[in-house]
């Protein structure tokens, strides 16, 4: 064998070699690219023992007033709970519960440089399906509570982790910024005062945080962990307290002849965790 042709076999064996090194390590690299993703999750509010209803009963904008009687008794006094009312005599509630919730994401990830480190952004919109409810008890007695529920949520999250080994699992944490929108309902036994809802439903700006794990099962379809913590502003809703066929020493009315009531919690956070099922391209 004369030199030119060793060393052109050289050379071939060398690019073969070189292609099949390089042919390995993308297989290795099973987080590169875009991808699809349906998730199904249990879901609950962050509940707060400190969550009550509050009043504005002079209208100047500022929920920080008592609901006095005639005599300056509070007409609250029995109290507040998270939840909806058992029964309009009874400052007792049943708490607020786990509901499912859906999404589906599309999302491209990266590795950075010849490392394990993933880099990714996705979009996702998502149907929580959390509901959280604030109850109040006044002495008539009488119970008035307010629910507030995500119908509808669009977010845009990164995310970054890093992927051991042989690349099929990652491990990673995600964070951004996205609206939902939030519907509410207000309900009460109070039969004689007039009570009338402001912005039920509304987008609403928030962020979100969590992480999770992804295992490739295959070279395109993956199976996730993931847990979120999300927290929405909510301070638009409110409800107008009127006359209705009260007496004018009704508490609601003594000051300036209603009230505006809402929840003191003006941001609606959540828990979330989530199953998922992605296919990537």
């Amino acid at each position: 064998m004369n030199l030119a042709k060793t060393m052109s076999l050289s050379a071939s064996v060398a690019a073969l070699t070189m292609s099949t090194a390089a042919f390995a390590q993308t297989e290795d690299r099973f987080f590169d690219g875009p991808y699809i993703a349906g998730s199904v999750g249990l879901e609950t509010p962050d509940d707060s023992g400190n969550d009550r209803l509050v009043f504005d009963t002079n209208g100047d904008g500022d929920f920080n007033n008592t609901v006095a009687t005639v005599a300056g008794a509070d007409a609250f006094s029995p109290g507040f709970c998270a939840g909806s009312a058992v029964s309009a005599a009874s400052a007792g509630c049943r708490g607020n519960e786990l509901n499912e919730g859906y999404s589906l994401r599309i999302g491209y990830d990266r590795h950075l440089g010849n490392g394990p480190v993933v880099a990714g952004l996705l979009i996702e919109g998502s149907r929580p399906g959390v509901e959280e409810f604030t109850t109040g008890f006044s002495t008539t007695p009488a119970s008035y509570t307010i629910g507030r529920e995500i119908d509808w949520a669009a977010n845009v999250r990164g995310r970054i982790g890093v992927a051991p080994g042989a690349g099929r699992a990652l491990f990673y944490a995600t964070g951004g910024v996205g609206f939902a929108k939030i519907d509410h309902t207000f309900t009460t036994s109070n039969g004689a005062n007039s009570f009338t809802p402001t912005d039920s439903g509304d987008w609403e700006f928030g962020w979100q945080a969590g992480g999770g794990a992804e295992v490739m099962i295959t070279e395109n379809l993956g199976l996730g962990l993931e847990y979120l913590y999300s927290r929405y502003n909510d301070d638009d809703y409110s409800v107008a307290v009127g006359q209705g066929t009260a007496p004018a020493t009704n508490p609601f009315l003594l000051v300036s002849g209603g009230t505006d009531l809402r929840g003191s919690n003006e941001n609606f956070d959540y828990h979330a965790v989530r199953a998922s099922v992605s296919l990537r391209f």
